[in-house]
């Protein structure tokens, strides 16, 4: 009898990786001139340079925020390349600093000193957490996981942080809470959002999910990225990161985290439910108003970025973890 072997989700084709080669002679490059002494002085110059040896793939051990970091096996590769963190990092979406893909420089006004994190709501043990806390509480780990905009491009990221699920298990939600809100942080004179007319706009950003959205597996909350802590323009001190719905489900920013019984309204679901809602999984059958969703531009390096377009994945190919939570 021939037994067929049905590849798992993360168990990609090798050509499509990162090769294992470059990947690790790239970690051993980088150990080798911390310690000489010199790591921490050029690693900002070379993380804008255009360098796909400095840029692909994870750095985990390579920094001293993560010495010990450890790679979680089941999402240590993924189908595409890992996108050069000069790229992610200069093109962003954060509508409290503008409406525009370049705000990094405005979002770096952003206070992230004593960051904490106060966990409400329907709870057993509600808690404040500073990142020390969060470091001490929940092990960190690296994740490279698919990340897609609902404006149909996308990216691959390695992500640092925990699962939520821990921060659930360390608060003991009760039993009749249902669903979780996460809130950005939000001060009109340091996050003026996208002009004069975001006066009238949903503020603070709020985004939700279910209990056991949140318990799954996949569900992430993210301190750090390509290896070192999380950068103003992606959400620091800390942002949620939920990779088969589409990007603006992750929160950026948090500063509260509140156990509900009811579904809560979100920031973009309340300004536009035909165009944002609410549940918000990756679905490529399933058009924007404005434009498709049946496939995907993949950010790459090039003149004003370059675009390889791709078919947009179902729950952008997270089904396997994912797909039982939903009705067809």
């Amino acid at each position: 009898m021939t037994l067929i072997r049905i590849a798992k989700s993360w168990e990609i084709p090798e050509s499509h990786a990162t090769p294992e080669a470059a990947f690790f002679n790239r970690r051993r490059f980088l150990k080798t001139l911390i310690g000489a002494g010199i790591g921490a002085a050029i690693l900002p110059v070379t993380g804008c340079e255009n360098n796909s040896e400095i840029q692909t793939g994870s750095i985990s051990g390579t920094y001293p925020a993560y010495p010990n970091l450890n790679i979680n096996p089941n999402f240590a590769k993924v189908d595409r390349p890992i996108t050069e963190e000069f790229l992610s990092s200069k093109y962003n979406n954060f509508y409290e600093f503008g409406g525009t893909k370049s705000i990094w420089k405005k979002a770096q006004s952003l206070p992230t000193d004593n960051w904490k994190v106060e966990v409400s709501g329907l709870v057993n043990n509600p808690r404040t957490y500073d990142l020390d806390d969060i470091q001490k509480n929940f092990p960190l780990e690296e994740r490279i996981y698919r990340f897609r905009c609902v404006e149909a491009w996308a990216m691959a990221v390695p992500w640092v942080g925990f699962p939520m699920k821990l921060l659930v298990k360390d608060v003991e939600p009760k039993s009749n809470a249902k669903f979780v809100r996460f809130t950005s942080f939000y001060d009109p004179k340091i996050t003026p959002g996208p002009g004069f007319w975001a006066a009238g706009y949903p503020w603070p950003y709020t985004e939700s999910l279910r209990i056991d959205e949140m318990t799954n597996d996949l569900a992430f909350f993210a301190t750090g990225i390509y290896g070192h802590t999380l950068p103003k323009q992606h959400g620091a001190a800390i942002r949620a990161v939920i990779p088969w719905k589409y990007g603006y489900k992750g929160a950026k920013s948090i500063v509260k985290i509140e156990f509900l019984d009811k579904q809560p309204a979100t920031f973009w679901n309340t300004l536009d439910s035909n165009e944002y809602d609410f549940e918000a999984n990756v679905n490529p059958n399933k058009p924007h108003p404005r434009w498709s969703q049946a496939t995907e531009r993949l950010m790459g390096e090039g003149p004003s970025f370059s675009w390889e377009k791709r078919p947009t994945l179902p729950y952008n190919g997270y089904g396997e973890y994912v797909g039982h939570l939903y009705k067809i």
